[in-house]
């Protein structure tokens, strides 16, 4: 068939695609049967006898494409029956053939335009979902778009050649060039460590992993770089795509942190100390006393050099360091505090198979202290546990925290050997201790210099250690 003879007919098929695609089904089907109630009436009552029999190819158009296959067999064979009851054909031989061939003609047209009308629907359906995900993933980019402009940490990515691509405004800044162009610099000049991650070859070397390391700004000044990467692999080659924040206050913080702990337990060992020599030159000053009663030894130049020894012992451990804390108590949540414990000591519980139970009163007052301090007490408690439970076959450490009387108390019990020599715990440089046998002493040190206090209590099985929380700002009527 020419081209020119089937632009019609496509603009035919068209225009019914685009009148099926907004019709109502009901309506459809009620408007079809009625034309074809209508056709077959007029096919009765026109006289002279002629065929009019074609014209049921209208309502089979209009009513295939809301019908199965078995329902356009149905309404083809219903048509063809009207069109032979009421058309000018003789029943004879040639009846059979006509009748079949009638048959295919409208069952072909229906099952034609149902199909036509199926894939007309899907291609609608699936153009609709395109659309869909399109508009999904634009708005998803400009989501990541304003995620990544807005976000106070730097982010990047390289090429193979460690060329910076893409940057955001907090990586201008943290770079030192707000006023400038980051794309084309070499990562190398600013984060010298992660530079070689791309040069690295084979289909293996994907990876993701979290450093800090030196970083440097434009300018030359030097930063400590919290870096989160990773690489991956495009068509044209590996990429690297980076987090980027400065650490530089956290060091500062913690190496100020160390510093003071540092000093802290420095005086709490040095008071120690000059409390053991204060015992040993007392009863060094009584002995020399006593040397004074033997004739003629109280004119010997040595018996007055050991007074001068006595005397200059007693003053250095007379000038001992203050146990008591540089400034004045906080108040402190322990919830807090219990909560970083958790996040401290939970995988290594978990690592060596041993149990930990928390049970922690919802309503807890702030206490009298100091926030790392406390933290720390109760890390070495909770480390002791851990050591002691070693080679048990029942490994459970319970941490419980509650309002008794005027005081929050903590209590640590696990299910290790127990204390020996319970009375002795709290003494400095304990013989046989794990550590430096310092750890027991210097925690009650800390605790007690916050009004409060560390205790054993025996138990039947295990250890039990209580540290007992002064209220903060409340007053005490004893624990």
């Amino acid at each position: 068939m020419p081209s020119q003879n089937r632009a019609p007919i496509r603009t035919f098929l068209r225009a019914l695609v685009s009148a099926y695609s907004g019709a109502e089904p009901t309506r459809a089907l009620i408007f079809g049967a009625a034309l074809m109630a209508a056709i077959a009436i007029v096919d009765w009552q026109v006289k002279p006898n002629v065929s009019l029999g074609f014209l049921y190819l209208f309502p089979m158009l209009l009513m295939a494409p809301y019908l199965d296959r078995a329902e356009i067999v149905t309404l083809a064979t219903l048509a063809t029956i009207l069109r032979e009851a009421f058309g000018p054909f003789p029943w004879d031989a040639s009846a059979g053939p006509r009748i079949i061939l009638v048959l295919l003609a409208f069952l072909g047209a229906g099952l034609w335009v149902s199909e036509l009308f199926r894939s007309r629907k899907q291609a609608d359906e699936h153009l609709s979902q395109m659309q869909q995900e399109v508009k999904l993933r634009q708005e998803m980019e400009e989501q990541m778009r304003v995620l990544i402009e807005t976000s106070p940490a730097a982010i990047l990515t390289a090429d193979e050649q460690g060329k910076i691509l893409l940057s955001n405004a907090a990586a201008h800044r943290l770079l030192g060039f707000e006023d400038g162009p980051l794309a084309g610099k070499s990562i190398a000049t600013f984060l010298p460590v992660i530079d070689h991650t791309l040069y690295s070859g084979g289909e293996s070397d994907r990876f993701r992993t979290m450093l800090e390391s030196k970083g440097y700004r434009r300018n030359g000044e030097v930063f400590l770089a919290r870096i989160w990467f990773s690489t991956y692999r495009t068509g044209s080659g590996p990429k690297l795509a980076a987090i980027v924040s400065d650490a530089s206050e956290d060091l500062r913080d913690r190496s100020e942190a160390g510093l003071h702990s540092a000093l802290s337990t420095s005086r709490i060992l040095v008071g120690a100390v000059s409390h053991e020599v204060r015992n040993f030159s007392a009863a060094a000053a009584v002995v020399h006393a006593n040397l004074a009663r033997f004739p003629g030894l109280r004119e010997s130049d040595d018996y007055k050099a050991l007074g001068t020894l006595v005397e200059g012992l007693t003053k250095i451990a007379s000038a001992r360091a203050p146990l008591a804390p540089e400034c004045a108590p906080a108040g402190v949540d322990l919830h807090a505090v219990l909560e970083e414990l958790r996040i401290v000591v939970e995988p290594s519980f978990l690592e060596s198979e041993t149990d930990i139970q928390w049970d922690v009163a919802p309503q807890l007052p702030p206490v009298r202290g100091d926030h790392h301090r406390l933290l720390q007490v109760f890390l070495n408690l909770a480390q002791n546990s851990h050591r002691a439970m070693q080679g048990q076959e029942r490994r459970r450490l319970s941490i419980s925290a509650a309002i008794e009387g005027d005081w929050t108390v903590v209590r640590f019990r696990d299910t290790g050997p127990g204390a020996r020599l319970s009375d002795r715990l709290f003494e400095p440089f304990q013989p046989g201790a794990d550590g430096s046998g310092l750890g027991l002493y210097v925690s009650r040190a800390m605790i007690r210099a916050f009004d409060g206090d560390l205790r054993y209590e025996p138990q039947p099985a295990g250890s039990c250690f209580v540290v007992h929380l002064a209220p903060f700002g409340g007053e005490l009527s004893g624990a």
